[in-house]
């Protein structure tokens, strides 16, 4: 069992001058042989150079193509651990329980409902320290995402995955999602129990404050993170990223959804949390922060992996061979090659 980090993401860009190289070979291809053309016909180019090789131009762009990957990924410093520890932290539960109902769609905050309350949590995970976190969505039905983990890079993985379209059953079932975040806390001896609400507060049933108030019995403490206008807005119905339509009733009229500030405020107040306009991301983890800061820390064991060791070298060397075998390798016919007569070069 390993894990392994990437320290300077940032260098993958060089990357980016694979594609250049391939283009500029291609073009460089086309116009040699419109310019061998005007200059005699292929037969007698043939006789005139009979070493050249197409095969190895390629080769050498294969070959210095590989070289730059292995020069990127080496200043990227990709770092293997092998060695897992249990080390003790410091910390609080929280379970995210996000809203993919169609109404997340709606486009009255930026970029969408929806993509706003992945950048929260996603701002949120960023500033923990030593916090585990779960992951739910919810819609007509609560869905389990993620359970209880130290693991963030896999909370966010998992975040950016979530769609209106993974829960089949439509609507918004705020009392399931408390139910279901329930199950995330196993220590019953644990008492800083945090699940966080975002969503825009639509909820068709009127026993999400019940079901809140049970969970405030059992030591968890929900805030709402209310996601969306007050005024409202129709629910886009795209295809492709093209807007085609916009959602409408029954009676063919264009549906409006609004942020319902009221339902998400009365869940907070009876589970002993807060509720917080979730339009301004940098005030928002501000008070999240304060919020964390002020809460009781629960020690508990985690596995981690140590001592993560550079593998930079390899690569480096791999993309200095290529480099090196790129340079000495002469784009004529050698020998072996014109037995072989790829690409029918003899005939």
């Amino acid at each position: 069992m390993f894990d392994f980090q990437l320290e300077e993401k940032i260098w993958f860009w060089i990357l980016l001058v694979i594609p250049v190289i391939i283009l500029l070979f291609v073009i460089l291809q086309i116009w040699k042989r419109s310019a061998q053309k005007r200059f005699a016909k292929s037969k007698l180019l043939k006789r005139l150079s009979p070493n050249q090789s197409l095969f190895k131009s390629v080769l050498k762009i294969v070959v210095l193509c590989l070289a730059f990957a292995c020069l990127a990924i080496a200043l990227v410093n990709p770092k293997i651990g092998t060695k897992l520890e249990t080390v003790k932290r410091l910390g609080v539960d929280i379970v995210f329980a996000v809203d993919v109902s169609k109404s997340m769609l709606a486009e009255d905050i930026a970029p969408n409902r929806l993509d706003k309350s992945k950048q929260l949590v996603t701002q949120i995970i960023n500033n923990l320290a030593s916090d585990r976190v779960g992951i739910i969505a919810y819609a007509g039905k609560a869905f389990p995402q993620l359970p209880i983990t130290t693991d963030y890079a896999s909370a966010k993985m998992f975040l950016q995955n979530m769609n209106t379209d993974m829960l089949s059953s439509q609507g918004t079932a705020i009392s399931e999602a408390i139910e279901l975040a329930k199950t995330y806390f196993d220590d019953e001896q644990q008492t800083n129990r945090v699940l966080i609400i975002i969503s825009d507060g639509e909820d068709h049933s009127n026993v999400a404050s019940n079901v809140a108030e049970e969970a405030s019995d059992e030591g968890i403490r929900i805030f709402t993170i209310g996601v969306g206008d007050v005024k409202g807005g129709p629910i886009p119905i795209k295809r492709n990223g093209v807007l085609l339509n916009y959602k409408k009733d029954s009676q063919g009229e264009t549906v409006v959804t609004k942020l319902n500030e009221e339902t998400l405020k009365e869940i907070a107040d009876e589970a002993n949390g807060a509720y917080i306009n979730g339009t301004n991301t940098s005030e928002v983890i501000e008070e999240i922060k304060d919020i964390l800061n002020r809460m009781d820390k629960t020690e508990f064991e985690a596995k981690e992996f140590a001592d993560f060791k550079d593998q930079f070298q390899w690569f480096l060397g791999f993309g200095i061979f290529f480099l090196f075998i790129d340079i000495f390798f002469l784009e004529r016919k050698t020998a072996w090659l014109k037995r072989l007569n790829l690409f029918n070069e003899n005939i």
